[in-house]
């Protein structure tokens, strides 16, 4: 079984060089990098050069098409018969491949995902995002409450498909986000199989302010109700938890004016839970306290997306396209 490792990039060189660093540093060697410049206007061309003799580097410059596309662009022109997909933002340990190459040998899927964590070296606030985005008690222990089961669902900054699979599917379709769960419950409807290696996790930086990460959780709560309707089969209650929660802290305000704190309460008991598991985890107040502000700013933003995208896709019928075109690209 060979390697290519496949990594859309759009103006982030500096990224690039230190996902290329942690890959030299890899105990597993025999593996290609593709990278794919998706139409950046700050190119990582110089970047590369700096490893191409340390690695076996090809780079790629296309037109701006999204990183759905970019991916299977790379996938197409990767020698490897399993493909190891990943963001730029991402540092890998230098165990990475080495696990991902041996359970497959020992348990093999066509395709994979694997968890990720904060580095030492993050910020806080990163370190704060990372929390809300992984931890049991918020929408990371959602996803990951399907751990070690068939039905556990990859994401594209740390995931594997082998080639067989890609080319069933024809890999990412051209909706940003949510490509990598699309393309994983198409997989499953093709009767292919998914695993999550535990051990083969990353260092994902994600966003590195507010502002940006509120962005990026609305969109995902934008096309979660997207995701439902192409794929029925795969709904669930779950995904509605932050938009009850958005819910009932609009509902405890109105409580709270007529004197009735109970709502009040369980929030903020639910907020206690965050903090001193938060504190446990970073070994850090500051973290913990700002792990609070960003489970809060996870479940507004996407509990607001959810129920926007909601109430056009479900109830009043409009096509995705059209509702919502900047989710599209264009290949």
């Amino acid at each position: 079984m060979t390697l290519s490792v496949v990594v859309p990039v759009y103006n982030r060189p500096e990224e690039i060089r230190e996902l290329l660093d942690s890959l030299c540093q890899q105990s597993f060697k025999k593996f290609e990098v593709i990278i794919v410049e998706d139409g950046s206007t700050i190119k990582s061309d110089a970047v590369v050069a700096d490893f191409q003799s340390k690695l076996n580097l090809h780079y790629f410059y296309k037109k701006n098409t999204g990183p759905g596309d970019s991916r299977n662009y790379g996938m197409s022109r990767a020698s490897g018969d399993y493909f190891i997909i990943l963001d730029s933002d991402c540092l890998l340990p230098s165990h990475y491949l080495k696990e991902i190459h041996e359970v497959l040998n020992r348990h093999y899927t066509d395709f994979f995902g694997g968890p990720d964590t904060a580095d030492e070296r993050f910020t806080d606030l990163q370190k704060a995002i990372n929390y809300a985005m992984t931890s049991f008690f918020t929408t990371g222990g959602i996803r990951n409450s399907e751990d070690g089961s068939r039905k556990f669902q990859p994401r594209s900054f740390n995931m594997g498909i082998s080639k067989k699979a890609f080319e069933a599917t024809s890999g990412f379709g051209n909706i940003h986000p949510g490509e990598d769960p699309d393309l994983t419950l198409r997989l499953w409807k093709a009767g292919f199989e998914s695993q999550l290696i535990k051990n083969a996790f990353v260092y994902h930086k994600r966003r590195i302010s507010w502002s940006k990460f509120h962005k990026q959780v609305y969109k995902f709560g934008i096309v979660r109700p997207i995701l439902d309707r192409w794929h029925p089969d795969y709904a669930s209650w779950l995904y509605w938890f932050p938009t009850f929660y958005l819910l009932g802290i609009v509902v405890s305000v109105i409580l709270l004016v007529l004197k009735i704190y109970f709502l009040l309460g369980l929030i903020g008991i639910y907020s206690l839970i965050l903090f001193v598991d938060s504190m446990y985890k970073t070994h850090s107040v500051k973290i913990a306290l700002k792990s609070v502000i960003a489970v809060n700013i996870q479940f507004f933003g996407y509990g607001f997306g959810f129920l926007k995208s909601f109430f056009y896709i479900h109830l009043l019928k409009r096509k995705p396209e059209v509702q919502f075109p900047d989710f599209f690209f264009k290949k």
